[in-house]
């Protein structure tokens, strides 16, 4: 248990709650979730789910009329083909993240991972007594991967790549082809697998998703983990999936299993009707998003001392501090003590993201200025 990592934007909050109850006002730019509500249609699916009897067991891997429709979904957006037995649903996308690395990495194997990154990728890698091996994504390569280090890192011991695109905390997308050189690097490699979180794929500003999957013969080596919190602002209602293959998903399923039974049964047909249904909500967030990442890059960039690459997918900024002569930590305290501003310092994501910031743009354009007030304020009279 020691050697479990955990969330310091949970922590950050907890922080920023406790000023709020001293009644000082707290902009929140630390959370990692969309700030609209759930589709209509996607709750009155779940409702008549639940008076529909949908409130029993049902398989590990999820009910078939949603297995199906991600299978077809898929299919679709990623352009390969997927059979409904190559996918298990969980409650929320981060078990598949857990239950790939338990099955597939054992002890003193190497796990590269992108870093800045998702905290909890590196967690599990230690969890699982596997060797981290970070994925440096920097400023100077619009926080994309570095091909010469990727390929001086990739060794015998190498079990698993985790790539994460669009990516927490940078906003950066990887291109076709940054998945081309990880695919032609482990192409004779039959014992590796990608794992691709790929929970921001909706969520893009320039150009369309590509996914490592769709490359020859990556299908096999690839699970993909993606789910609903982020797309359809159903954060709260837990419902992810992973799509791999048939014998990866089978111990994923005895996973599943052995720890939650199976997912919800009337939130899954939520995820059916959020897969079927219209997309028009999602459209409108996005496009929100898009504005509100104009707003947030335009007026960090006019603060002296801090710079801010336009992100191309998720909704967060990490903008560059170093220029205010603090390091990330500092500047995140201080400014929630002293502005009220809730923000996240890029260490939380790996020490590479030293000098940097997250900040979380789903929140409104007017607390966005406002927020911007208060930095741009507290840089001046620090």
């Amino acid at each position: 248990m020691d050697a479990l990592g955990t969330e310091t934007a949970f922590e950050v909050l907890a922080k920023a709650k406790a000023l709020e109850k001293q009644g000082k006002e707290i902009i929140h730019l630390e959370i990692g979730e969309p700030d609209f509500d759930t589709p209509k249609n996607i709750k009155e699916a779940a409702v008549k789910a639940l008076y529909s009897g949908y409130t029993h067991y049902v398989p590990a891997a999820g009910i078939p009329e949603l297995r199906e429709a991600i299978a077809e979904y898929i299919s679709k957006t990623r352009r390969i083909a997927v059979d409904p037995e190559e996918v298990v649903v969980t409650p929320g996308a981060k078990p598949i993240m857990c239950f790939s690395i338990l099955a597939c990495v054992n002890e003193g194997e190497e796990v590269m991972y992108p870093n800045p990154g998702f905290p909890i990728y590196e967690s599990l890698i230690n969890f699982v007594g596997a060797k981290p091996v970070p994925l440096p994504l920097l400023e100077k390569n619009d926080f994309r991967l570095d091909h010469e280090d990727f390929k001086k890192k990739l060794t015998k011991k190498t079990k698993m790549i985790i790539l994460n695109s669009p990516e927490n905390p940078t906003g950066g997308v990887l291109n076709r082809e940054d998945l081309k050189l990880i695919a032609d690097c482990i192409a004779d490699r039959d014992d590796i697998l990608v794992l691709s979180d790929e929970i921001y794929s909706r969520i893009i500003y320039e150009g369309e998703h590509e996914s490592i999957a769709s490359l020859p013969g990556m299908k096999e080596k690839t699970i993909i983990l993606d789910g609903f919190s982020k797309t359809y602002a159903m954060t709260g209602w837990r419902l992810g999936y992973g799509v791999m293959r048939k014998d990866v998903a089978q111990k994923v399923t005895q996973l599943m299993i052995n720890s939650n039974s199976c997912t919800c049964a009337f939130i899954q047909m939520a995820g059916v009707e959020a897969l079927k249904g219209p997309q028009s909500d999602v459209e409108k967030m996005v496009a929100e998003f898009r504005r509100r990442r104009e707003v947030i890059v335009s007026g960090l960039n006019q603060i002296k001392g801090i710079t801010c690459k336009k992100p191309r997918g998720a909704f967060y900024v990490f903008p560059n501090i170093t220029g205010t002569g603090m390091n990330c930590r500092e500047f995140g305290d201080r400014l929630l003590k002293e502005a009220g501003v809730a923000v996240l310092p890029g260490t939380s994501f790996g020490k590479y993201g030293e000098g940097y910031l997250r900040l979380s743009f789903a929140n409104s354009v007017e607390n966005i200025k406002k927020a911007l007030d208060r930095i741009a304020n507290f840089v001046k009279n620090r």
